[in-house]
């Protein structure tokens, strides 16, 4: 099964984005060659342009804040463990004080690092970082990997706050979804929202089916139809029904 997720809501769209960058960057730093750790850097300056949004923090403050007072309300409830909830609260209460903590621009103290900005201005320019243009990169390039390592494990740490806030709010909001089976008719799938207001949308198909969904979606309506590629991924509408899974997390 193949996994797409799809936001309603342009803070959870900048959410998915953060957190997309963060496992790229993860799983690129845990590579061992230079090539790796160039772009385990690459990523590193992709989540400092998102992050550059003025008003990142405060938002992602809020939400934190917005979750805690939803989980606050199941206090009481003979349908939920207190044991369980005492536990989300926790983290929701640790990750709001890692962040809020942190003292001005998210990543400030990369951006006065003349050298790592002397890289992201030419990480732009198609084969910019070659050896004669950046020599004091390339010279970092040749330490040990243990060391290039802990270099980029000590500048991607400016944003483990924030990391650790994106990963709990997607979780929390992608385990307030329910599931249901549904399939095209068609070609096409429509859902009324009937009022209610969700964040994300998430669908599940099987991949062997050779289909992919183009999703739209607004505060009334979710559609969803699925294309056929060609060899050359030209893309075409499917001609049978295709069942899929779908979730709407509010």
């Amino acid at each position: 099964m193949i996994l797409y997720e799809y936001p309603l809501h342009e803070r959870v769209r900048t959410l998915l984005r953060l957190e997309h960058l963060f496992r790229r960057a993860d799983v690129m730093q845990q590579g061992g060659r230079p090539e790796h750790h160039h772009f385990a850097l690459v990523t590193l300056f992709e989540i400092m342009d998102v992050a550059a949004r003025q008003d990142l923090k405060s938002e992602v403050l809020k939400e934190l804040e917005r979750q805690r007072q939803t989980f606050l309300g199941y206090r009481g409830n003979p349908a939920v463990a207190e044991s369980a909830l005492d536990a989300v609260l926790a983290e929701i209460d640790q990750a709001f004080q890692a962040l809020s903590l942190q003292q001005g621009r998210l990543g400030q103290n990369l951006l006065d690092n003349e050298w790592l900005m002397a890289i992201r201005s030419r990480a732009n320019i198609p084969g910019g970082t070659c050896e004669f243009d950046l020599p004091a990169y390339y010279a970092w390039q040749h330490l040990s990997e243990a060391q290039r390592r802990t270099d980029l494990m000590r500048w991607a740490g400016q944003f483990a706050p924030l990391a650790s806030s994106v990963e709990l709010l997607l979780r929390l909001q992608r385990d307030a979804g329910t599931t249901r089976k549904v399939q095209t008719h068609g070609g096409n799938f429509q859902q009324a929202l009937a009022g209610r207001t969700f964040q994300l949308l998430r669908l599940r198909v099987d991949g062997a089916l050779g289909v992919v969904p183009e999703i739209t979606g607004h505060r009334l309506m979710v559609s969803v139809r699925f294309l056929q590629p060609d060899a050359d991924w030209h893309m075409s509408p499917a001609a049978d029904d295709v069942p899929f899974e779908l979730t709407l997390c509010p």
